[in-house]
């Protein structure tokens, strides 16, 4: 696998989100020892930045990365976060909370769940409005100092706010959600920057284009579900979703909706179909193509996936491919 640089380390192109095997999706193909396995596997064939959280199972993936780990710490650019609280089954109704206070206790939590010394990148989860910035990135800088963690990131944020905690300390990553459904971090109008479980409604703002920001302050960016949860692999073609699946509720999803962003996942098979590549490989190298800072971390529990989102990075997609897939329709529905 083709590979790209994280503050001064080479690592594969394509990362591992672990949310997905431990919350939030199909829980009845949930497998502690399989998903073990498949991080190990990940690590093998090059795959070093693995992401997870406090809130993916209440603590329950960061336990199972941490198992995953044992033996292999070395080989992996480890990421959680802070800030956010919740995630027990399928109650979406997250809070923020980003006092000083919370910052330093739940590293500490994580660090054991993680069985490691330090986190390698640890991630403001949301901002939490009601305590300001400065606060809580200064705690998290002081975690930083103290060597419980090496470098520090943020998740669905503006450009305003990045560049407001980068000057008290270097941001390191920013990541936030980026698919061809998704493009509120290009600065793409009608986005809505920190959106999400636990999300407070703000002035309707979009985040301007956090990814050229990032490449302009020597940070990564880091697009979650660039798979669209799925939908742009196109094996997702009805609202059918067990009890327990976050997508059950989520406006894009629904009947409706999803027939109509149909029409996204078409322009994605035909430009696969020309590389004899799969609609996922597509979908994630046009995250790539973004910038030689962008790190994707799609997620899956399955190995036969893995394989077909690694294989994204050596995928070429040629600048009409890329204006084709600049022009597919604007997604139904909102993303939360």
């Amino acid at each position: 696998m083709r590979t790209r640089e994280f503050a001064g380390t080479r690592v594969g192109a394509v990362g591992l989100g672990c949310m997905g095997m431990s919350w939030a999706y199909t829980a009845s193909e949930r497998d502690d020892d399989a998903s073990v396995e498949l991080i190990r596997e990940a690590l093998d064939l090059g795959v070093a930045f693995l992401d997870t959280a406090q809130p993916y199972g209440d603590g329950h993936n960061e336990a199972l990365v941490g198992r995953a780990l044992r033996g292999r710490r070395d080989e992996a650019v480890l990421a959680t976060k802070t800030g956010l609280v919740g995630g027990d089954g399928a109650a979406w109704n997250l809070v923020r909370n980003g006092t000083p206070e919370h910052v330093k206790a739940s590293a500490e939590d994580s660090l054991r769940r993680l069985g490691t010394d330090v986190i390698d990148l640890y991630y403001l989860h949301r901002v939490d409005p009601d305590v300001p910035l400065a606060d809580t990135w200064g705690a998290m800088a002081e975690l930083v100092a103290e060597g419980k963690v090496r470098r520090l990131g943020l998740s669905e944020v503006g450009v305003a706010q990045a560049a407001g905690a980068h000057a008290i300390h270097p941001v390191a990553a920013v990541q936030s959600e980026l698919s061809l459904w998704t493009r509120d971090a290009l600065g793409a109008p009608g986005g809505a920057a920190g959106m999400g479980p636990g999300h407070t409604a703000g002035t309707g703002e979009g985040p301007g284009d956090v990814v050229a920001w990032c490449a302009a302050n020597g940070a990564a960016f880091v697009p979650y579900s660039p798979l669209g949860r799925g939908f742009l692999t196109g094996t997702v073609t009805s609202a059918d979703f067990e009890d327990t699946d976050y997508r059950g509720g989520n406006p894009r999803f629904q009947e409706d909706a999803l027939k109509a962003n149909l029409r996204i996942v078409d322009v994605v098979k035909a430009v696969a179909a020309r590389h004899g590549a799969t609609p996922a490989q597509v979908a994630i190298a046009w995250t790539l193509a973004q910038g030689e800072h962008v790190i994707p971390i799609p997620g899956t529990k399955k190995r036969r996936y893995l394989h077909d989102n690694i294989g994204a990075a050596d995928l070429d997609l040629t600048e009409a491919d890329l204006a084709e897939l600049d022009d597919v329709p604007a997604a139904v529905g909102g993303r939360y």
